[in-house]
């Protein structure tokens, strides 16, 4: 069931990214977009209104599903999972052996300045 849900937001996320590149920019804000190379829009199908409204709720849409989707996976992916902290799986305590000095000729050490 969440391999299905997994291909269906794909499918959902790759419509949504297409809708949005394909409506018109208002311009504006960084000075792009706006003006110029319009017409009808779908071959003459439709006005300009007519198509801006319809990509503007297919995209609405899209985004609904969308969130609807995610919440559903990640609802679906937390289930029947117990609850735990990272700390419980840590060890309690590691033990280590005291370090001995190596083994060797050993060298007088000059007696301290008083």
């Amino acid at each position: 069931m969440q391999n299905v849900l997994l291909v269906i937001h794909l499918i959902v996320t790759i419509a949504l990214i297409g809708m949005v590149l394909i409506q018109k920019s208002e311009g504006g804000a960084l000075g792009i977009g706006g003006g110029g190379g319009g017409g009808g829009g779908m071959g003459g199908f439709m006005t300009g209104r007519e198509t801006a409204n319809f990509l503007t709720r297919t995209t609405g849409i899209l985004a609904t599903l969308f969130m609807g989707l995610s919440l559903t996976i990640a609802v679906m992916s937390n289930t029947g999972q117990e609850r735990s902290s990272i700390l419980d799986s840590a060890p309690a305590q590691i033990e280590t052996a005291p370090v001995e000095a190596p083994a060797g000729p050993k060298v007088p050490m000059a007696p301290l300045a008083q």
